[in-house]
C-alpha cells in the first residue's frame, strides 16, 4: 500500500492530503493484506530513521503487512497525521521541525496489516522513542469546521466491507477541478482526509458511526467559477453531492504544546 500523508495521511489516506492506496504484490500484482487484529496495539519490532532528501517535497506511506516506511517526513508532518491535527493546533515548534525530512522504516511487533487508528499509534510512538517527542495539550477557544448532516440526510452509501479496514481514497484532477472517491470512510477518517482542503481544525458532529463510500467533484481555481459546466466549490459540493456540511464556527479544539523534541541519534 502506498499513499501521501496528507491524503490518508493521509493515507494517509492513511491519511491523506491527497493519493492513492493500493497493495502489490511483485508476483501477481494486486492482492489484500491480513489486517492485524482489531485490538492488537503494535510497538515497533525495530525501527531504523534516517535523514530524508532535503530537496525532494514528496512524501510517501508504504504499507506491506506489518512493514512500514514512513518516506521523506517532517515531524510537523508525522504530528499532523499521528495525532489527526491541523498545523494551528501545534505550539511552540521549533523550525528544523517544520523544514528537515527523514525517513522511518521498520517493522511492527505485530502481524497484519495495520488500521487507521493503529498506523496513528505508531507514528506517535515513533516520534516519542526516536525524537524524544513530549508535549502536553490544552484546550483553545478557535475557529473550526463543524461536519454535519444536512436537514434532509446524508446521501452516502454504507459500506459493507471489512469493518476494521483502511479507508480507500482515489483522486483525479482536471482544469480547475477534482474528483475524489472515498470508501471504507469513518466520518473521523473523512474529516481527517479533507483536512488538507481547508484552512482550521473539522469536528466531527455527524453521529454517524458507520463506514461510506461517498464521491465528491468539486472546482479547486476560483478562475473557472464562472465556466457553467464547472462543479461546484468544496463547501456546496459537500453538502449537494453527500448530504453534509462543513459549517464555520467556534469552538474549543485541542493544542499540542511541545515540550521537547530532538533530532534522532544512530540506529
Amino acid at each position: 500500500m502506498r499513499t501521501s500523508w496528507m491524503a490518508l495521511l493521509v493515507a494517509a489516506g492513511f491519511f491523506s492530503t491527497c493519493g492513492q492506496i493500493r497493495a502489490q504484490s511483485s508476483a501477481t500484482g494486486e492482492t489484500k493484506e491480513t489486517m492485524m487484529a482489531q485490538d492488537a496495539d503494535p510497538d515497533w519490532e525495530v525501527v531504523t530513521v534516517k535523514p530524508g532528501d532535503p530537496y525532494a517535497k514528496a512524501d510517501r506511506i508504504h504499507l506491506h503487512g506489518r512493514h512500514l516506511t514512513l518516506e521523506n517526513e517532517t515531524v510537523e508532518i508525522l504530528m499532523l497525521g499521528g495525532f489527526q491535527i491541523q498545523k494551528n493546533q501545534i505550539a511552540s515548534v521549533p523550525e528544523w521541525v517544520k523544514t528537515e525530512r527523514w525517513t522511518v522504516d521498520g517493522l511492527a511487533d505485530v502481524n497484519g496489516e495495520p488500521n487507521v487508528s493503529q498506523l496513528q499509534s505508531l507514528v506517535r510512538k515513533v516520534l516519542t522513542e526516536r525524537f524524544g517527542l513530549k508535549i502536553h495539550r490544552e484546550q483553545r477557544e478557535m475557529q473550526v469546521f463543524a461536519l454535519t448532516v444536512v436537514k434532509g440526510g446524508s446521501k452516502m452509501t454504507v459500506n459493507a466491507s471489512d469493518p476494521n479496514g483502511l479507508p480507500d481514497q482515489h483522486g483525479t484532477h482536471g482544469d480547475g477541478w477534482a474528483m475524489y472517491q472515498y470508501k471504507n470512510t469513518s466520518m473521523p477518517e473523512l474529516a481527517l482526509m479533507l483536512l488538507s482542503r481547508v484552512d482550521r481544525p473539522i469536528i466531527d458532529r455527524t453521529g454517524l458511526t458507520g463506514r461510506y463510500d461517498l464521491q465528491l467533484k468539486w472546482t479547486t481555481d476560483d478562475g473557472h467559477s464562472t465556466d457553467p459546466d464547472a462543479p461546484p466549490g468544496l463547501f456546496t459540493a459537500i453538502q449537494e453531492q453527500v448530504g453534509l456540511k462543513l459549517e464555520p464556527v467556534r469552538a474549543m479544539a485541542d493544542v499540542l504544546v511541545i515540550d521537547k523534541v530532538e533530532r534522532p541519534g544512530a540506529n
